[in-house]
């Protein structure tokens, strides 16, 4: 920070008052259930499972300090992830498809989701990582409200699908301090094929650009780790089946040619990619090529690439 100014996570700032009042709104929007874009409008609090088969309480997989995220996320202590099971995305060539829709995990209630967040703390995390937390906002607002009481202090990670509502979304305005979401389609026939989402182009665009409003450009300090801003994941699909050219348009366009993009080449056929014909193979070098060459081309010149296997 400038001027050797101490940081404080946007929650701090919001302070405990407005952040309860903000996990009362979520909780509001789960009976009818209309949290995430799906709007599928069950009973959650009542118990009944929504589209994302999660009620009131989240499920978590696993919580640990991961060195693998882009390099401002783990910096050089780890990211403090929790990784929440199920999802309200149906990708068929999802890698992590255990948790995500096979339900590996515990359900959770707020004050343990409250102590493995002071416990990544304690162990040295930059942040807490909330991986695939759209389905369960509300249970996290909750927690929030008592690790704040409790001394969290780092900041937070908002780790999507990028298949978000703006409903949502604005009662995270304060509250999130990074977001990181991925950018999958560009194609809502592509995304409903393969991600049972008709309406994903229009729902995460919009998503984006309410999130660079809300935390504007990647910000780290002089170690290089990020503290608040926006950092996009494109994931090149094979055959350019993500569309990446088209969204890195959008991007220059439509919010900053200074937006921070992870352009991902670990693409691999998983879970129900071998019924795709299209998408049971490996991407190749001239994917990831015509992907970054876009980027090049459209003058996004922040962020993070890998090579092509």
């Amino acid at each position: 920070m400038a001027g050797g100014e101490k940081f404080q996570p946007a929650y701090v700032l919001l302070g405990e008052r407005r952040l309860k009042e903000r996990a009362h709104a979520a909780r509001e929007l789960l009976s009818p259930c209309g949290l995430c874009p799906r709007k599928c409008g069950v009973d959650r609090l009542g118990g009944e499972p929504g589209f994302c088969k999660t009620g009131q309480n989240a499920v978590v997989s696993s919580r640990n300090l991961h060195h693998g995220e882009e390099p401002p996320i783990s910096g050089y202590r780890g990211s403090g992830t929790i990784f929440f099971t199920y999802c309200n995305l149906r990708c068929v060539f999802c890698q992590n498809y255990p948790i995500s829709q096979m339900g590996v995990g515990d359900e959770t209630d707020s004050e343990d989701l409250a102590d493995m967040m002071l416990s990544l703390q304690d162990s040295g995390a930059h942040n807490i990582n909330f991986v695939t937390p759209s389905h369960v906002l509300a249970a996290i607002l909750d927690a929030l409200v008592i690790a704040l009481r409790k001394n969290l202090k780092i900041p937070l990670v908002y780790n999507s699908g990028g298949y978000d509502s703006l409903e949502e979304l604005r009662l995270l305005d304060g509250v999130v301090d990074i977001y990181m979401p991925d950018a999958k389609y560009s194609d809502n026939k592509v995304a409903k094929r393969l991600s049972g989402a008709e309406d994903y182009v229009e729902v995460n665009r919009a998503a984006l650009k309410e999130m660079h409003r809300q935390v504007g450009v990647l910000e780290m300090d002089e170690r290089g780790v990020a503290r608040k801003g926006l950092l996009i994941r494109n994931l090149v699909l094979p055959e350019d089946l993500a569309g990446s050219e088209d969204f890195m348009r959008f991007l220059a366009e439509e919010v900053s040619t200074d937006t921070y993009i992870s352009l991902m080449s670990q693409y691999f056929p998983a879970n129900k990619a071998a019924l795709y014909p299209e998408i049971d193979k490996p991407i190749n070098r001239d994917d990831y090529r015509r992907a970054l060459r876009a980027m090049e081309q459209h003058g996004l010149h922040n962020g993070y690439i890998q090579g092509a296997r």
